[in-house]
């Protein structure tokens, strides 16, 4: 046990505490800036130690209740500020994310996050949450880096309709874990279950979905019930997106994002755009329309589903074409096609190194068009270290950053997503 005074907010949903004789730091969960805590350590290494806040001496002004009885030193790690008002939960990642900036890519930007619509009290929002399941077969959420499996009998920021299905209710004993997703629009429901080894539908408890799928630990998928996707709903229109497939999980993210990803690159009748790492054709989709017949887009995507899934969502526009396969392996064959304008949203590890080159006019570029065609990117991320990373090589390969934005598309959580927009 240490008693610890707690410093600055950093990355993951940790405070630093530092102890003046020795210099030595702690990173501290369940802790405020500012507040005087006893915690109880959860790991040494030679370099730091991790601790959790189990007693608050000294409080915050920004401290509040927890809602859920889970989040709480030993309990669900799923949520990281719930002890935080909404409010100063945006201004810690707004810290977060332009320490990032700063330390990585020596960049000084005062950074806002702004609330996303649909969840004003920051719960109900996860529109797709994965229960673990533990060796009775009882399902539930990890105790924060362990594979301890926590049980619950429903989840706060989880949708509504996700803990209506009662997941933790029921007994799962031939499943490793059960991934439930929600269309809020629509009301559709599905539920993908992945089994310990091999796993037959008779083996699953009643559960009244509109699409089921299982899994076998290598991957392989059988249909159980219904069509495998669900119908979301973002810009005025319709997009398929597989069970398992990637879309934003709250609810109002996905309109928010395209809306400022085309305010960000103005697209133009009559130009080509790229979008790299496209999922399930949301961002190419707006595009499309904006660029008009006259027009392209070339989108890149490396899942076989997502790619099925954006072939099946821009078939309005035939002058989108969609190809499947690594980025880099793409860019390398096709090259950058005369493109104007990129929307790169990448995994939360970046963007290879390869297509970041290839933006600034390296060997990936040079097979079609040169990258000084490019006049505007915009870079969408849910990483603040990757996209610091990654706007530091744009930036020494000839972009200006225009402007960093910051959603509050995770509330309860350390994580938050940006968009940063950069120009020739």
């Amino acid at each position: 046990m240490l008693e610890l005074a707690v410093g600055e907010v950093v990355h993951g949903g940790w405070c630093i505490a530092r102890q003046d004789d020795t210099g030595w730091v702690t990173f501290v969960r369940h802790a405020l800036p500012g507040e005087r805590v006893r915690a109880v350590v959860t790991q040494v290494t030679s370099r730091f130690a991790r601790a959790e806040a189990v007693e608050i001496l000294r409080s915050s002004a920004d401290r509040v209740q927890p809602p859920c009885p889970y989040a709480r030193p030993g309990g669900c790690g799923g949520c990281d500020w719930q002890h935080a008002s909404l409010r100063f939960q945006r201004e810690l990642k707004a810290e977060v994310v332009s320490q990032q900036l700063s330390r990585i890519a020596g960049i000084a930007r005062d950074i806002v996050v702004q609330p996303v619509d649909g969840n004003e009290d920051g719960l109900g929002w996860r529109t797709v949450v994965t229960f673990a399941v533990d060796q009775a077969g009882k399902a539930g959420l990890r105790r924060h880096r362990s594979r301890e499996v926590i049980e619950i009998d429903r989840c706060l920021i989880a949708h509504p309709l996700i803990n209506a299905a009662n997941v933790p209710g029921k007994l799962w004993p031939a499943a490793a874990a059960v991934e439930v997703c929600v269309a809020p629009q629509s009301g559709e429901l599905g539920v993908l279950v992945t089994g310990k080894d091999r796993l037959r539908a008779g083996d699953l408890p009643e559960m009244a979905a509109d699409t089921i799928q299982v899994a076998g630990r290598h991957g392989a998928r059988t249909p159980v019930l219904g069509r495998g996707y669900l119908t979301q709903r973002a810009a005025g229109r319709d997009w398929r997106v597989s069970l398992g497939g990637f879309w934003q999980v709250h609810p109002g993210a996905a309109d928010v994002l395209a809306d400022a990803v085309l305010t960000a690159l103005e697209p133009k009748p009559g130009e080509t755009a790229l979008d790299l790492y496209c999922g399930a054709g949301l961002f190419a989709g707006l595009l499309a329309e904006a660029v008009g017949p006259a027009g392209g887009v070339i989108a890149i995507e490396q899942d076989a589903m997502a790619v099925r899934d954006a072939r099946h969502n821009l078939r309005a526009w035939p002058w989108a074409r969609v190809h499947r396969g690594d980025v880099t392996d793409v860019l390398g064959r096709t090259g950058l096609g005369g493109a104007s304008v990129v929307v790169l949203d990448p995994p939360r590890t970046g963007a290879a190194r390869p297509v970041i080159d290839a933006l600034c006019g390296g060997e990936a570029g040079r097979a079609g068009s040169a990258a000084s065609g490019l006049r505007a990117i915009a870079y969408v991320s849910c990483d603040p270290a990757t996209l610091a990373r990654d706007l530091r090589l744009l930036m020494d390969g000839g972009w200006r950053l225009d402007g960093v934005h910051g959603y509050d598309a995770f509330p309860m959580t350390h994580h938050v997503e940006c968009l940063a927009t950069l120009r020739r």
